[in-house]
């Protein structure tokens, strides 16, 4: 089970939204670290929008250092051999892909390396099974999510707020804040790239894709 099946969207909304995550066990946790980094490693040869671990979060992470004014606007984030040497203990390990031939490249050169950790491809399912096929890989399961579709879904948010909040499948970002900058963007006070970095730092797991979630922004912008 992974909280990234939760994300929202169209089938065409999804198509630049790409999540591939590696975990240790209980039965290879012991001296697990080294692998986790080198999944990264080879990850982020390969282009990844985002890169992070489930305790620490990706490229752009909050810090208890700083104001809120700070907060929101400051751009820098960690680079990817930061996220890297961050990695000190068994956890969950991703990559954040917009593009399938990268995924493709990914999967083939992880298979090439055989680190001995399960691999999961969150995505169109029918575009994850090409691409693990493509590699040379044989897909033997697969976990859907029913969606919203259960109790008063008249009081959710609207499709746009969902597409984006859902990209933290914890549940860190919070409606109102996309709501808050949605407006900012379509005001001109924030870019679509300011707006996508700030909401990234409250994924608490680095999934967040900040190409797909700076397209949503434009396209607010634009009114689609």
């Amino acid at each position: 089970m992974t909280n990234t099946l939760h994300r929202y969207g169209s089938p065409e909304s999804l198509r630049d939204d790409y999540v591939v995550f590696a975990m240790s066990t209980r039965a290879n946790a012991e001296g697990c670290v080294p692998r986790l980094r080198a999944f990264l490693e080879i990850a982020q040869k390969h282009g990844p929008v985002n890169l992070g671990t489930g305790k620490q979060g990706g490229f752009h992470r909050p810090s208890p250092h700083l104001t809120p004014l700070v907060h929101w606007r400051r751009d820098g984030g960690l680079t990817a051999a930061e996220v890297i040497a961050g990695v000190d203990a068994p956890t969950v390990v991703c990559a954040v892909f917009e593009e399938l031939d990268r995924v493709r490249a990914f999967l083939a050169e992880l298979r090439e390396r055989d680190l001995g950790l399960s691999v999961n491809v969150s995505g169109l399912t029918d575009e994850a099974r090409r691409a693990a096929a493509a590699a040379g890989l044989v897909r033997h399961s697969v976990e859907f999510s029913l969606g919203f579709c259960l109790g008063q879904t008249d009081r959710m948010p609207d499709r746009r707020t969902l597409e984006l909040a859902t990209m933290c499948g914890h549940g860190m970002i919070s409606f109102g804040l996309v709501d808050k900058l949605v407006l900012l963007v379509k005001e001109g006070r924030r870019t679509p790239a300011e707006a996508s970095r700030c909401l990234a730092r409250f994924c608490s797991c680095g999934v967040f894709n900040l190409a797909r979630a700076e397209r949503l922004l434009e396209a607010a912008r634009a009114g689609r």
